[in-house]
């Protein structure tokens, strides 16, 4: 009656050993480390190992463990001096320049036996509560995300219009409206045409005619509006993962919030002024010829730039100012596929830049007819600057030349541009290589955890865990004796279970997490309470002990399995609307509950079967 097969009792305990072997990296802890990885995820050199701790030896720094685990080279520092020492040796030694191929950052390295990294022990990775470092939550201006698609679509009718030889095509963005219109009135019907097959669900209305076509107002659909939104929060969340990867930030979390808002978390990230200022940059590149009529002087002195040209007063050192350029674009930073920060020994720092297709073919019509004329490189850049007594920040946009030279040969996707300092060059090359953003952000909210406060989190919440978890087991045992004994032996287990789990799945623990696992203690003995309690009543009412057992488990099942079930729902709605927090919570306590479930049903079932199991029993400890 109360007997397991054999395949049950070795599929219990073979699932408590392998959680076992997935939760003991977690209580090995972590330390502070440097961490070298490769571009790309490349290969690290077999003989890495030894060249950095040649470096360490030679510098007079403390040699920490020197180790590498998937793919990543970690040298352990026992204080955030020694990191940071370490981190600028090695910077300098192995990485001075982004032709190096490797990446330097701060990370915590995971302690473990060497056998037990070999197998791939993973520890549970701790959110930023726990470890330190900076929180970020950034909004994306979704009105300027729709104003620069407009005007990317307005500019895109011009180009459609040229190429189908429309004469005359003029449009123009403004108001949540694009408006266009035409002198050729041969050919109204064609350029509504172009129009209609270019996007479908614009909003077409004919205004008046003034000597040509009648007057095309564009509005956008809602479903248009919806769309470009969420290509805007798409691409930001893409364009910032990619920044912090340039940036050598080690494991960094970045996901949406909301509909318009962005999640940055950097684990061991200090300062992060340098952080926010590289990540909220709008920054891109243009690329015009000089201007061929008129001069720059006098476009200065009236303030207007000849027909067809632009005037561009601010410029960078070493370029006579103003710049008079053409109002035609030869290629946008948008249109990069590489951009790479180097040195030339003649030009000094350099940015090695290749464009796509589309934009090389322009850049090779353009340099064949105008050799021995200056192209100019527009850097524009856009910052949120917060102003006192304003909810939003104000967007400031700025544009300068930051070179200008003669074209001296023919060329087309592959050119460099010089006159930077190393550091410019650099930022650059990040900037251009990481993607622009599709629309301005800025931190509507910033918070920094110190390593010390992180480190008292994980001692603090340690120390909730063991109290709440030995209240229980003498509870439990005062009460239920030999029954209670085997409810404590699956509570553990359901402890190991749960970190089991957290490793694999790599979820972050949190101290909302911790909060979880502790409500979970107290949560997993319901159901040995209502089991014990029902083995109770049977006896109570005359059964013997084998078929109160039976009953126990049998007629309690269905309680267990209704509370636990309306748990995890509840469990599963905060985790879908929850954000940071709540889903921390959320995800530590559905675990829970589910393993809880093995745990306290199965797993005390074979402890109970082991011991009275098919055996004449006058009395049971409960």
């Amino acid at each position: 009656m109360n007997r397991y097969p054999g395949w049950l009792n070795l599929l219990v305990v073979g699932i408590v050993l392998v959680a076992c072997f997935f939760a003991l990296p977690s209580f090995f802890g972590e330390s502070r480390a440097i961490q070298v990885t490769m571009e790309d995820n490349a290969t690290l050199p077999a003989d890495l190992p030894d060249v950095v701790g040649n470096l360490l030896a030679e510098a007079g720094l403390p040699t920490g463990e020197i180790f590498v685990h998937r793919n990543r080279l970690f040298v352990t520092a026992a204080s955030d001096d020694e990191q940071e020492a370490i981190k600028l040796l090695l910077q300098e030694k192995i990485a001075p320049d982004e032709d190096s191929g490797y990446k330097v950052a701060t990370n915590f390295a995971p302690l473990m036996p060497t056998w037990l990294r070999t197998l791939g022990g993973k520890p549970v990775h701790l959110g930023l509560d726990l470890r330190g470092g900076v929180h970020l939550l950034f909004e994306v201006d979704m009105p300027r995300a729709i104003a620069q698609y407009q005007d990317q679509m307005a500019s895109a009718i011009k180009q459609l219009a040229k190429n189908e030889k429309i004469r005359g095509v003029r449009s123009r963005a403004g108001n949540q409206t694009i408006i266009v219109t035409s002198r050729d009135t041969q050919r109204c019907d064609q350029l509504r045409t172009v129009i209609e097959d270019m996007e479908e669900g614009f909003l077409i209305a004919e205004g008046p005619s003034d000597g040509g076509c009648p007057e095309l107002r564009l509005t956008m659909s809602e479903p248009q509006i919806q769309a470009r939104q969420a290509f805007a929060i798409e691409q930001n969340t893409t364009t910032l993962r990619s920044r912090l990867d340039q940036l050598g930030v080690a494991e960094p979390l970045v996901q949406q919030q909301g509909a318009n808002r962005i999640v940055v978390q950097l684990p061991g990230v200090g300062d992060p002024a340098e952080v926010i200022q590289t990540l909220s940059a709008v920054a891109t590149l243009e690329f015009r010829g000089e201007c061929k009529t008129g001069s720059p002087a006098a476009a200065a002195q009236s303030g207007r730039a000849p027909v067809g040209c632009l005037l561009y007063p601010e410029t960078a050192a070493g370029i006579l100012s103003p710049a008079v350029l053409e109002r035609d674009v030869i290629a946008t930073g948008g249109e990069l596929v590489d951009a790479r920060a180097s040195r030339d020994a003649q030009d000094g720092p350099i940015v090695n830049v290749t464009l796509d297709g589309s934009a090389s073919k322009r850049m090779l019509e353009h340099t064949k007819t105008n050799v021995g004329n200056r192209m100019a490189v527009v850097f524009i850049e856009t910052l949120a600057r917060k102003v006192p007594g304003q909810e939003k920040p104000v967007l400031e946009t700025s544009e300068r030349v930051i070179s200008l030279a003669t074209i001296q040969g023919v060329f087309s996707d592959r050119f460099r541009i010089s006159g930077f300092t190393s550091a410019e060059a650099t930022e650059l090359a990040v900037l251009l290589r990481a993607g622009a953003l599709a629309a301005p952000i800025y931190v509507v909210e910033q918070r920094t955890v110190g390593p010390t406060l992180g480190k008292d989190n994980i001692e603090k919440g340690k120390m909730a865990v063991i109290i709440g978890f030995l209240l229980v087991v003498v509870f439990m045992l005062v009460y239920y004796r030999l029954f209670g004994l085997f409810a404590n032996m699956a509570l553990f287990a359901n402890l190991i279970i749960m970190m089991a789990v957290l490793s694999l799945l790599q979820a972050s623990l949190t101290l909302p997490g911790i909060a979880g696992i502790v409500l979970t203690v107290g949560m997993a003995v319901d159901a040995n309470v209502l089991i014990f309690e029902r083995i109770r009543e049977e006896l109570r009412n005359g059964n013997s002990p084998q078929a109160a057992i039976h009953a126990g488990y049998d007629k309690a099942f269905s309680s267990i399995a209704d509370a636990n079930i309306t748990t995890l729902i509840a469990a599963l709605v905060l985790w879908m609307f929850g954000t940071g927090p709540i889903q921390g919570f959320a995800t530590t306590l559905a675990i829970g509950i589910m393993s809880s479930m093995f745990t306290a049903i199965i797993g005390t079932r074979a402890l109970v079967n082991w011991i009275y199991g098919d055996k004449k029993v006058e009395k049971l400890s409960i």
